[in-house]
């Protein structure tokens, strides 16, 4: 179903969003968060596609093909590792594990990190139907986010194409512009996670407890949609990141979101008891979806980084 869903909105035109950082940041936010609404799993991959999209754009890859859908598979593990060896300028071959390959089984290209024989890590174009090419079983049990096929993909003399220089990836301004489309999405998904209780206030059943959660979830999605809309116009005044404040800024972004995200589902629940997630498998699915979703983020250790970037901004 995901993967079906995706497919049709690439085919439809709903995944040619605005580039970052290209004037109308806003509205490329605006769409992700809406494809969230629609669906919060396959919002997932569009965001990585699209994310995709944007690298290649930047680095200056080659552009993606008419009907091919990117992943961007950067995750990385000291249990697995991916290594990159030259063959000749820029053209390598891959070998080894990448783990938290979001749309292992359905994406047709991706964009991977892998080890470079000096140790850098680099950002490599493939296609995943090479043959050496293999997505590993699945070992997802949680019902949350399982339409992403969220798997470890195994790499076996895979033909690359480094993007960018070794290194480019984390360092550029996008990188952070990036991170903010995932909180767009974040966003969208705690939206429709608060539907159900948004109904219940216009319905004469509402009583002070559901609108008292309500008004907290309100705020904190409006304070969300503030965040974005600071965001994107911060990011179309300085796209190169001339001031240093990507990274501060993504990091705000997100951990405003993140409540959000927080406030929708657990006051949901708490205003509407387990009705809704035990009788509306849609709102059941979502809740789940998101609450694996948000786990993108690391919690304290963000919180803690972002303490670091503010305090030193201070001084």
């Amino acid at each position: 179903m995901t993967a079906g869903l995706v497919q049709h909105w690439l085919d439809s035109g709903r995944l040619e969003l605005p580039l970052p950082a290209a004037g109308y940041t806003a509205e490329r936010l605006q769409r992700l968060a809406r494809l969230a609404q629609d669906d919060i799993a396959a919002a997932r991959i569009a965001e990585a596609h699209v994310d995709a999209v944007a690298i290649l754009h930047e680095l200056g890859g080659k552009p993606p093909e008419a009907g091919q859908l990117w992943g961007v598979w950067a995750a990385e593990s000291v249990e697995a590792k991916l290594t990159a060896t030259s063959i000749s300028g820029d053209e390598f071959v891959l070998n080894g594990t990448k783990v938290w390959c979001s749309g292992a089984g359905f994406c047709s290209n991706a964009l991977v990190t892998a080890h470079l024989e000096g140790g850098e890590q680099g950002l490599f174009a493939v296609t995943l139907t090479d043959v050496g090419v293999r997505p590993l079983p699945s070992t997802w049990w949680n019902p949350g986010m399982a339409g992403s096929d969220t798997r470890s993909v195994q790499f076996s003399n895979v033909h690359a194409i480094l993007v960018g220089e070794p290194g480019d990836y984390p360092t550029r301004a996008g990188f952070w512009h990036g991170a903010i489309g995932v909180a767009a999405c974040w966003l969208g998904g705690a939206r429709r996670v608060a539907d159900p209780l948004y109904r219940c206030a216009r319905s004469e059943s509402a009583d002070a407890y559901a609108l008292a959660h309500l008004g907290a979830v309100d705020a904190a999605l409006a304070a969300g949609d503030a965040m974005l809309g600071g965001a994107a116009a911060h990011i179309d005044a300085d796209p190169f990141d001339r001031t240093g404040n990507a990274q501060l800024l993504a990091r705000r972004v997100r951990a405003v979101v993140e409540h959000a995200v927080d406030e929708a589902i657990t006051r949901t629940g708490r205003a509407l008891g387990p009705g809704p997630l035990c009788e509306d498998g849609r709102h059941a699915q979502r809740v789940a979806d998101l609450t694996i979703y948000i786990r993108q983020s690391h919690a304290e250790r963000d919180l803690a980084e972002l303490g670091r970037l503010a305090g030193r901004r201070s001084r």
